[in-house]
């Protein structure tokens, strides 16, 4: 049996009354999480710019925008999976490194929506969606991860897969749909090189990608039927060494959005780990400029591959700079959404900290990661004193979880622009999801004051 007709049988078997309570509990929090950064995203230009490619489209109003109005299903995914990726605050998986909300749950959105599906449909569809992309960047993860951007590629199964099941396609069309998903996933991450809008094109592509998948397989329209494992399929062309074992073991057994971190920074995840030290040793100490001579951030190469950038020169580049991250945090004891501005990113203290902050790999972290995403920070003090402090995971991660209210806090925070009343109405219906019979309406509430009409 091949890999898509496995993933197919447990598509087609994991039903609502499947789920256990917490797994329904959690799953909704990841969609609260989902609407948090779309509503914060919603106003930037990129998002700006790609609603007005939609508009100028047209579609039919099958589905809701976060940026407001309504448009195709294919577009609505477009648009509300790139608005959701871009404040650097949407979820992320370490054993595969994806951040699937931001693919899986604008895909599952716009179907539930078209379709007028339920509260529990739509959950349904997420833990599906999360489990399929979860389970394929892991086979894959770490190799793939140097060129491929994993939310974009792994994730457009993710979101096939959620809109498989909400369409219902039989067994055969799934496994169509999951191979028109793997020869359409793409992504490569040279955008970083240029701090480019194609990290937010990456998610719409994906969750629009998982929309079209879907909906050929269910008009008859063919793939290749062994996608993953075929000889000249997604894990030979787009990986040097793969686990082909990940993708089944324990399947329909475990939920592993579970396993889901959320994110407290609003900058890349590979920085979280120093922020978090740094934080913490801010509000332990009162540590000024003049007291440090030297930072030592010792970690994993993935981080330093991503995030090593000694000068970043636009608020973008900044959440991509483990010493900005670095200097920023221990400076201000601030990490969230409001601490990445014009005026930190040229602030002359923090500046003058970066130059004083060495990254390197530690080879025991190194050799722990992805199931650890750890960091060691040495401080060497004008004194001659060193401070050393260490984490194994960042703040979000299961094993050092946040909670419930935490994400409210945070959901509040980020839809800010939104009115009160708004805010409340969305935020219980989203933590009432199992109760409502049909989707139609949450875009209703998102409608951010100052720049939709």
């Amino acid at each position: 049996m091949s890999l898509s007709e496995k993933l197919a049988n447990y598509i087609i078997n994991t039903n609502y009354e499947d789920l256990p309570t917490d797994v329904v509990e959690f799953t909704k929090l990841c969609i609260l999480d989902y609407f948090s950064s779309a509503i914060a995203g919603s106003n930037q230009e990129a998002i700006q710019k790609v609603d007005d490619l939609v508009k100028e489209l047209g579609g039919e109003p099958q589905a809701a925008l976060v940026t407001g109005g309504k448009t195709s299903v294919t577009q609505a995914a477009l648009l509300n999976g790139a608005a959701s990726h871009i404040v650097e605050q949407d979820d992320i998986h370490k054993g595969s490194i994806i951040h699937a909300a931001t693919v899986v749950i604008p895909a599952a959105l716009a179907i539930s929506e078209w379709k007028r599906l339920s509260g529990k449909d739509l959950i349904t569809a997420v833990v599906i969606g999360y489990e399929v992309c979860y389970r394929i960047g892991e086979a894959v993860t770490p190799s793939h991860y140097y060129y491929w951007h994993n939310t974009a590629t792994c994730g457009t199964f993710g979101a096939t897969a959620a809109v498989a099941k909400l369409l219902q396609l039989t067994h055969e069309q799934i496994i169509h749909a999951l191979g028109s998903a793997g020869t359409q996933a793409a992504g490569l991450w040279e955008f970083i090189e240029d701090g480019a809008m194609s990290k937010q094109l990456h998610p719409g592509k994906a969750a629009m990608n998982g929309v079209i998948s879907a909906l050929l397989a269910e008009k008859g329209f063919t793939a290749a039927k062994k996608i993953l494992e075929g000889k000249r399929g997604f894990f030979a062309a787009m990986s040097t060494e793969y686990d082909v074992s990940k993708i089944t073991i324990d399947l329909g057994e475990q939920f592993k959005i579970m396993e889901n971190s959320f994110k407290v920074h609003a900058s890349c995840r590979h920085t979280h780990h120093a922020m978090d030290l740094m934080i913490e040793l801010a509000e332990e100490r009162n540590i000024r400029l003049h007291d440090i001579e030297q930072i030592n951030v010792k970690t994993y190469q993935v981080a330093i591959d991503i995030t090593d950038n000694k000068n970043p020169d636009t608020q973008y580049a900044s959440k991509f700079s483990l010493q900005f991250c670095t200097a920023l945090a221990l400076l201000t004891g601030n990490g969230g959404v409001d601490a990445f501005n014009e005026e930190s990113l040229w602030n002359e203290n923090i500046r003058k900290l970066m130059k004083r902050v060495n990254v390197e790999v530690d080879p025991e972290i190194n050799s722990n990661y992805p199931d650890k995403w750890g960091a060691i920070v040495e401080i060497k003090l004008t004194s001659e004193d060193w401070i050393r402090k260490e984490t194994d995971f960042p703040k979000g991660d299961p094993e050092n979880a946040v909670s419930s209210e935490d994400l409210l806090k945070k959901f509040r925070t980020l839809t800010r622009d939104l009115s009160i009343e708004s805010q409340n109405i969305l935020s219980d219906k989203l933590l009432n999801l199992e109760n409502l019979d049909t989707i139609d309406g949450l875009f209703e509430f998102t409608k951010v004051r100052g720049i939709l009409d």
